[in-house]
């Protein structure tokens, strides 16, 4: 029995607020693995980017998500984490796999300085080359697929609950 949850999608599209709701709400501890590459590196995301390259980066956040072992959790990771095979074997090991999929209108909006958040894209890359690369991934490894449009945190934290029964 699979009791983490696991949530997927491009950066901004609310995995860590929505993923700290939900936790409160099933009683689950609240992981975001960000944080997590953080503080096993001693530096910020983009330092890493910066120091290792965007593949270098990848490397060193599928190792940390291939690496997580708990119980009871949502978890919130990177969305490059779909690129990271062990990572994504991991985590479909250990939770079920929600998509939080958002518009690119909505993306966009949302998302000012790809560098400053630490964002994973190839050197001149568009965010939506990135949005459209990393969609199929999204849809591969989901077991949900939660359509964000028009939906408030509480909406989508309803709709999550809805869905796996709680």
């Amino acid at each position: 029995m699979k009791n983490c949850i696991t949530l997927i999608g491009m950066p901004a599209c609310g995995k860590s607020t929505i993923g700290v709701v939900l936790a409160k709400r099933l009683g689950k501890k609240f992981m975001d693995s960000d944080l997590l590459i953080q503080e096993k590196t001693g530096r910020l995301l983009r330092q890493l980017i910066e120091e290792n390259g965007d593949a270098g980066f990848r490397l060193i956040e599928d190792r940390v998500n291939s690496g997580i072992r708990t119980e009871n959790a949502v978890i919130a990771p990177g969305g490059s984490v779909i690129y990271g095979k062990n990572a994504m074997r991991n985590l479909k090991k250990i939770s079920t796999i929600i998509y939080l999929k958002v518009s690119y209108q909505t993306l966009s909006r949302r998302l000012r300085n790809l560098h400053e958040r630490g964002v994973s894209i190839k050197a001149g890359q568009t965010l939506k080359d990135l949005y459209e690369e990393r969609i199929p991934y999204y849809e591969k490894y989901a077991d949900i697929t939660v359509d964000e449009t028009g939906k408030s945190t509480q909406q989508i934290v309803d709709l999550i609950c809805g869905i796996i029964g709680e």
